[in-house]
């Protein structure tokens, strides 16, 4: 289970495991992101491809506006994760 959460202006808090059964929710969640967003991953547990897939689509209507998202934090299975798709080059961790 995903939850997703305000943590700040611009800023989101991923709890839990980013799965194909939460992609839906998540979509929905950064639908209305327009500006450049951290989210706080922290606490996020997995994630599967279907959700990197959702924070890639994300990051690229953003970026085609001129924005981006930046991740923070991420455990280092998360952060293994991103590294082994190379989305670690294209989505700013910091």
């Amino acid at each position: 289970m995903l939850s997703i959460e305000k943590a700040g202006e611009n800023e989101l808090k991923f709890t839990g495991r980013f799965d194909a059964s939460q992609a839906e929710y998540a979509t929905q969640e950064l639908a209305h992101i327009r500006e450049t967003i951290v989210i706080d991953i922290s606490e996020l547990e997995y994630i599967s491809s279907i959700g990197l897939g959702v924070l890639a689509r994300t990051f690229k209507r953003l970026e085609e506006n001129g924005h981006t998202i930046k991740l923070k934090n991420p455990n280092n299975h998360v952060k293994d994760v991103f590294k082994f798709t190379k989305l670690d080059q294209v989505l700013e961790i910091i």
